[in-house]
């Protein structure tokens, strides 16, 4: 006789398959899991390892000053007071603009930010905000800022406030000044059921933006 069917039961994918474990197995695992390092490590695993192990139980990892020319980053663990690296690919050619719910905001040259999880795996899930228009560079800035041929150019002014028609380039150390100081989220941006804000405190501006 066929057995009846679970209906709590998910279809997991194939990678996701070749690790499953029951769930009294994984809880067991989890409560023996020492620091934020060994949880970082599990976590990265697969997603129902991922779930099992919520970082809200562990103390927080801290991001380091990171080589945009490099894929690996230091995290420094508070509760192990230590040093801990790790690979992440998406970092390279990016600079950091802001960190919450647990994702990374990222920003490149062209001013395209991307949320990234660090902590499940080496290619970690990403989420493209939309791109950063004039509108958003002309608030930003104290300076007047433009796109010359694809690239973000500053144009400081003189003591008669007239600006420099040929600017100089904006560098990527130089991006979090010019544009997004900092970048916060409402909620987990990969949450069901939940809309996640995130919102920007602009360079040089009292005003903020949000998508």
């Amino acid at each position: 006789m066929a057995q009846p069917s679970n209906p709590k039961r998910r279809s997991l994918p194939l990678l996701d398959r070749r690790f499953s474990l029951p769930e009294d197995l994984l809880e067991s695992i989890r409560q023996r899991l020492a620091s934020g390092h060994d949880a970082a490590s599990f976590r990265s695993a697969c997603s129902p390892w991922r779930a099992a192990a919520p970082f809200a139980t562990f103390g927080p990892l801290l991001l380091l000053p990171f080589d945009p020319d490099t894929d690996r980053v230091g995290l420094y663990c508070v509760s192990d007071k230590k040093v801990l690296s790790k690979m992440l690919l998406d970092m390279r050619g990016k600079v950091a603009c802001g960190s919450s719910c647990g994702w990374l905001a990222l920003m490149d040259e062209a001013v395209f930010v991307t949320l990234l999880n660090p902590f499940v795996g080496v290619r970690a899930p990403r989420i493209e905000l939309l791109p950063v228009g004039e509108h958003v560079a002309a608030v930003s800035s104290s300076e007047h800022v433009s796109r010359v041929h694809g690239q973000w150019v500053l144009h400081p002014t003189n003591g008669y406030g007239d600006a420099d028609i040929v600017g100089r380039a904006i560098k990527l150390e130089d991006m979090r000044d010019v544009f997004f100081r900092e970048i916060m989220l409402s909620a987990l941006p990969d949450a069901a059921g939940h809309e996640c804000v995130a919102m920007a405190m602009l360079g040089c501006s009292m005003e903020v933006v949000f998508c």
